[in-house]
């Protein structure tokens, strides 16, 4: 892929936010790279570990002291020994993504030379609201709001969750407990909200981008006018989509295993969050639908005239007889034969108005399907799942 050498295009969804020079500071990000493996290590451990002592420490890791111990709550080590991890590892895939694509725009020819100067504001403003600190505020604000109203409420949900460190009723938290309410869930809290935080700025990105009178070629083979580069940006959020999907699944795997819940009355809220996920992660490239529609239907009417003329042209000479016809769309060497012409005007038809395939949606369902298949693999056979899964895709 063409890039540009002008380093102030590649924009990254990741570098220099607010976390991120915070991190920077206190040496959990190298002054080169982004530390991901250092920082997945930490921050799994940060969160998972304190409370594995003290359940071991207190009795609480195996049944025994308690019905429901540590080890039986799926969701508990799977949200910080896997979702926390890739979280963070998922940064890196969104960083190389977002330089890569983003300059595109602009060496690929789409932003036009006079509409450069257009192109780079708009990367400076999300940059800038990229590193704006009040977006981080809200987040945390929200993270805070929440922890503490699910201790103040006395959440079921929650309370269940801590089962294994209750001392005897509500308020009445071991150690673990309290890190666990207070500290880990937080922690995976800030980082699930700072995903969809990135994916506004997408699709604000995007947004701003669409307004700009783009250079869209309706008959270009990647069937998207020229943006189908675009499909490998859900990419970056694969990693996010996959964590969310095992927590969620994690969460229930306990609920069927140890206390009976059925399956089958799972499918409803299942297929609502996978069409959900799939739908927020692929939502920044709708902003292109306008300038693609308006595209292909202009296109449409030039090359259908285009194509008319020549027709109409090639039936007076080679079907009426009329020799004397000799207009240079004839002659033409970039519409070639009428075959040619009418793959031109095939390919406009054919054109997609929105930036998405079938990889750029797999690249979404596969992460999210994968625990969801584990899970339903508790009661059905593994092969079962993965047919009704490629039946449904393929």
């Amino acid at each position: 892929m063409k890039q540009t050498d002008d380093e102030s295009l590649a924009f990254s969804l990741i570098r220099d936010d607010l976390p991120f020079r915070l991190q920077r500071r206190v040496g959990l990000i190298p002054e080169q790279g982004l530390g991901l493996m250092r920082r997945a290590v930490f921050f799994a451990l940060l969160t998972w570990l304190p409370i594995v002592i003290w359940a071991i420490a207190a009795g609480r890791i195996l049944p025994g002291v308690v019905d429901d111990p540590l080890l039986r709550h799926f969701g508990v080590h799977v949200r910080f020994l896997l979702a926390v991890p890739l979280f963070i590892l998922g940064e890196g895939m969104a960083h190389r993504l977002s330089t890569t694509l983003i300059p595109y725009f602009l060496s690929s020819g789409l932003v036009q030379a006079a509409q450069k100067q257009d192109f780079t504001d708009i990367i400076r403003q999300i940059t800038q609201l990229r590193n704006r600190p009040l977006p981080w505020i809200v987040i945390a604000a929200l993270v805070i709001i929440w922890t503490v109203l699910g201790a103040a409420t006395a959440d079921p949900e929650l309370g269940h969750e801590v089962n294994w460190a209750s001392n005897g009723g509500a308020g009445h938290l071991g150690f673990g407990g309290w890190w666990f309410i207070y500290v880990s869930r937080p922690i995976f809290s800030a980082f699930m909200l700072a995903w969809l935080w990135r994916l506004i700025l997408v699709f604000v990105l995007l947004k701003r981008i669409a307004r700009l009178d783009l250079d869209i070629v309706p008959t270009h083979p990647d069937g998207a006018g020229g943006l189908g580069f675009l499909g490998r940006l859900p990419n970056a959020f694969s990693l996010f989509a996959f964590a969310v999907s095992a927590v969620l699944c994690s969460r229930l795997a306990h609920n069927v295993v140890y206390h009976g819940a059925d399956l089958q009355s799972l499918k409803t809220m299942l297929t609502v969050f996978l069409v959900l996920l799939i739908a927020i992660c692929l939502a920044p490239l709708l902003s292109f639908i306008g300038p693609l529609a308006a595209a292909r239907r202009r296109a449409l009417l030039e090359y259908g005239a285009m194509v008319g003329s020549h027709g109409r042209l090639v039936r007076r000479r080679w079907i009426l007889g009329e020799t004397e016809v000799d207009d240079p769309i004839l002659h033409a060497d970039e519409l070639g034969p009428v075959a040619d012409t009418l793959t031109l005007y095939q390919a406009i038809r054919t054109m997609r108005i929105v930036p998405i395939s079938r990889f750029s949606l797999l690249a979404i369902a596969i992460p999210a399907l994968i625990p969801i298949a584990a899970l339903f693999s508790i009661q059905v056979p593994l092969k079962d799942i993965l047919m009704k899964i490629a039946n449904i895709l393929i």
